[in-house]
């Protein structure tokens, strides 16, 4: 089965690694199905039995995000709130829809990864932030399988600016796209 990669950018058009994951896992429609929370709901009301039966119809799945202080898009969080639910993904009456179905987290971090750790600036590892995901996909008897991800080359929070040393260069983008790939194919 397809593995469903739910992706969650509220500017995706100015995004460089999540457009660029997008345009990658888009080369590949009869290995994945992208869907764009942000596309799908601009209004942010979600068709809740239009996603369980997508989710149904997949086998893998991925969420896919750029990290928003520490966490996820607002919408992200809307999505799990509503569709996770009780007699659905978890719950003594049929709440099995997601029982061993791998899942995974793709994330873009704008932060570089010494950052993330006991020792560094924000003294937490992105393993630490993104543990309730993990927990999530734990309490609903999911196979979570860990995440990918993608730091960015800031020193200072905003400081990747186009055109100065900072800048993520064409071919690690590219081996970002294919890495990503790797990741999900190997769930």
């Amino acid at each position: 089965m397809k593995t469903l990669v739910i992706v969650t950018h509220p500017s995706i058009e100015t995004s460089v690694i999540n457009k660029r994951w997008v345009e990658e896992l888009k080369q590949y429609p009869e290995k994945y199905t992208v869907h764009e929370l942000h596309k799908a709901y601009p209004d942010g009301n979600i068709d809740v039995g239009k996603e369980h039966k997508l989710v149904e119809s997949h086998g893998n799945l991925v969420l896919q995000f750029p990290i928003y202080w520490f966490n996820c898009p607002p919408l992200l969080k809307k999505w799990l709130d509503d569709v996770l639910t009780y007699g659905w993904a978890y719950g003594s009456k049929g709440g099995d829809k997601l029982k061993n179905r791998k899942a995974a987290l793709a994330v873009s971090v704008g932060i570089r990864k010494e950052d993330y750790s006991k020792e560094g600036r924000y003294r937490y590892t992105l393993d630490d932030l993104l543990s309730p995901f993990e927990t999530t996909f734990l309490y609903c008897n999911a196979n979570y399988r860990s995440f990918f991800a993608f730091y960015g080359m800031e020193k200072e929070p905003g400081e990747n600016v186009p055109g100065t040393e900072n800048e993520l260069s064409a071919s690690e983008l590219e081996k970002s796209a294919l890495n990503y790939l790797k990741f999900v194919d190997n769930l």
